[in-house]
């Protein structure tokens, strides 16, 4: 697991809001910033996906963050944002306390696929 000097990198997580059209039917809306925290991005393993019969590379990252009750409520309908890069956009895979211990969250993610 990382020290706290590690964790240099700041990403905003969001999700997507929801509105209401005319008929008062729920529909998703924009992407909306929850929070704002410290984090240590690390590349994984790449790997190519056979996307509309093309091999396509997707690079995986692992992001380790600290565990807290907002961090607990990260799931794979969220998506991240590198603060310091806003291009680089990444989509959460699977988020997952890696001992049990709630002290760090692990959060697989992948950048260059669609939102």
């Amino acid at each position: 697991m990382p020290k706290a000097s590690q964790l240099r990198e700041r990403i905003t997580l969001q999700r997507r809001g929801s509105t209401q059209d005319e008929y008062g039917n729920e529909q998703t809306g924009a992407w909306e910033n929850v929070f704002t925290i410290a984090a240590n991005i690390a590349p994984a393993r790449g790997r190519e996906e056979v996307l509309a019969q093309r091999l396509q590379g997707v690079r995986p990252v692992e992001i380790t963050v600290r565990w807290s009750q907002q961090t607990q409520a990260i799931d794979p309908s969220w998506r991240l944002i590198n603060t310091r890069r806003p291009a680089e956009i990444y989509n959460i895979h699977d988020t997952r306390d890696p001992d049990g211990r709630k002290q760090w969250n692990i959060l697989t993610c992948s950048l260059g696929t669609a939102t």
